[in-house]
């Protein structure tokens, strides 16, 4: 997506006659470890739906790593636990 080419000197941050400027809040606080990490735990349970529901949304989709704030070890872990108790009808696949 191309920027659009205003007036000189009304652009954002730009001297005096330039906009307000913001602080950008982070949206998902970053943490030292993930939450499996920090309780050692090697392969996620698929039988564990109350910690798989807290890695899904609403509507049944997987969220990713950034916004679980798991490492990629534990990322893919709970995409098997996940598919793997969808298959035994433990969760749905879609809500």
């Amino acid at each position: 997506m191309a920027r659009r080419k205003g007036p000189p000197g009304r652009g954002k941050g730009r001297g005096k006659a330039g906009g307000s400027k913001r602080k950008r809040r982070s949206r998902f606080r970053e943490q030292a470890k993930c939450r499996f990490c920090r309780q050692k735990v090697q392969e996620v349970d698929y039988k564990d739906i109350g910690t798989l529901v807290k890695l899904t949304t609403q509507q049944g989709k997987i969220f990713s790593r950034k916004r679980s704030g798991n490492c990629a070890r534990h990322q893919r872990s709970c995409r098997r636990a996940i598919k793997r108790a969808r298959m035994l009808a433990l969760m749905p696949y879609v809500s």
